[in-house]
Parts: structure tokens; sequence; C-alpha cells
């Protein structure tokens, strides 16, 4: 270790940043989990907030009963709301990075009506999820609310293909699992899990219960149940190496997942 530490100072002090026997050496480094007994649920806009009390309340409800065993890092989507914001924004020729602000603002949003829903048991939501008093909340009630978007704003990655961000609530949600070095990733969302198809749109769409990343992406399934751009971080991860999307439209459906039965889909990074 003392080694590995030496030669890693001594690199950084002679080498560019990208050097890549600067990076090997880096690459060797432990990296340390801050949250590693947390799990980050996302609790889908469009899928699940937007469908209003119905779908809602018996979330909050077993949210409330899962924490006592487990602890929650909750984050929102942006919904449809969001997704009319890029209709206007995109028309009038707005940049990407205007757009994410956009979308950030309606993820606030859910962030904050969720936390509402949950403020009466102590559960508070936090911005970003920036660290500062998230210890302090999960250690006195095991939960805190943070809205899904990557605090990237106007700095925002522009897409190849449009303005839309290509990264958004899922990618966000996933970079605070990764970053945390959380021990689980989970999408609530309001199908069983992925499909070959939109089963909304498709009705011979079958169900696909595991699968990779590569695998994903060799079989083009773009208009998956995750935002696709997520599939890279998820494959270029080191701590969250596979994900599971389940339906919060069935009762129970969370609290098996959150102890660690296979739900939903399960995709994983290799």
């Amino acid at each position: 270790m003392a080694n590995t530490t030496a030669e890693l100072e001594a690199l950084l002090m002679q080498r560019s940043l990208t050097d890549t026997q600067l990076l090997a050496a880096a690459e060797e480094a432990p990296d340390f989990r801050i949250l590693p007994d947390a799990t980050v649920i996302k609790i889908g806009g469009q899928s699940i907030i937007d469908r209003g009390r119905e779908a809602v309340y018996p979330l909050v409800d077993e949210i409330v009963a899962v924490r006592e065993a487990h602890t929650l890092l909750i984050g929102t989507g942006a919904g449809t709301r969001a997704r009319h914001l890029y209709s206007i924004a995109a028309e009038l020729n707005l940049p990407a990075g205007v757009l994410t602000q956009l979308g950030t603002s309606v993820a606030d949003q859910n962030a904050a009506m969720l936390g509402q829903l949950l403020a009466k048991y102590g559960i508070s939501v936090v911005s970003h999820a920036g660290l500062s008093a998230v210890p302090l909340y999960l250690a006195e009630v095991n939960a805190v609310v943070f809205s899904g978007m990557p605090p990237y704003g106007l700095w925002i990655r522009p897409s190849p293909a449009d303005v839309i961000p290509p990264y958004r609530t899922d990618a966000g949600c996933f970079l605070v699992a990764e970053q945390f070095g959380c021990k689980a990733m989970i999408f609530v969302k309001d199908e069983d899990g992925l499909y070959t198809a939109n089963p909304k749109t498709s009705p011979g769409a079958t169900f696909i219960p595991k699968i990779s990343v590569d695998e994903m992406k060799a079989r083009g399934l773009h208009d998956s149940i995750l935002e696709f751009p997520m599939l890279d971080l998820l494959k270029e991860a080191r701590h969250i190496r596979e994900v599971q999307v389940v339906n919060g439209l069935v009762p129970g459906n969370l609290t098996r997942a959150l102890a660690g039965e296979h739900v939903g889909t399960i995709i994983t990074a290799s």
C-alpha cells in the first residue's frame, strides 16, 4: 500500500493527469465506499408520480415500512411535465444545458411532493443528494429523498443526436449509488421490467428477466425502460455492477427487491 501511494504521488508530480501510467497507478488505489449499507431507489416520474395518489400512496406506505430494515436514498424522476418542457425548449432551439435545468426543476418538484408525504415520518428532502446532512438523516430515520437529475446544469455533455439531455434522472440516481459506494440500485417503474419492445405500444413484447449491457446494445433495445446512456455508466462502474428494474404498482415488489429477491429485470455490467 505504501509503495503504491508513493508511486502515485511521484507520478502526480511528474506526469500529465491523462498519462497512462499515472491512470493505471490511480486505478490500483483502493476506492473507499462512503455509504456501503445504503440502497438507492429511483421512483419514476412519469411511471409512478404522475399517476397521482393511486400509485404514490401505497408506495409511500411501503417505503415507511421497509426503512426500518433498509437504509434508503430515494431519488425522484421528472416525468411528463419535463417532456412537455423539453418539447417547447427544443422548438425554441435552446441548448441541452438549458433543457437540463428545466428537467431538473420538475424532478425537484417531484422530490418536494414526495418529501411532504414522508415528512410526518421524519424523512427529509436534501438538495442533489449532497452529503452534508445526509449521514445524520440516515442515522436518525434511515431514509432521505433527493431530486434525481444529475447536477450538470448548463455543463451537461450534449447528445450527438439532439438537444434532449442524455443524462437524466435514471443516470443521476445511478451516479449517487455508484459514487457513494452503495449496496444496490433499484429502479421503480410501472412495468415488470425490460421487454423486447415497449409493452405499452407493442402488446406482443416478451419479458426479459436478466440481460447484460452488451446484450441490450446488440439487440438495439434503445426504447428501453431505462435511459440508454446510463448503461455506459453501469458498464464502467466500480461498485454497482448490476441494477434491478421492478414494477412499483405491484404491492410488495420493492420490499422483495430490497431483500435481494429477483423481482423484475436485472441488468448486469458484464
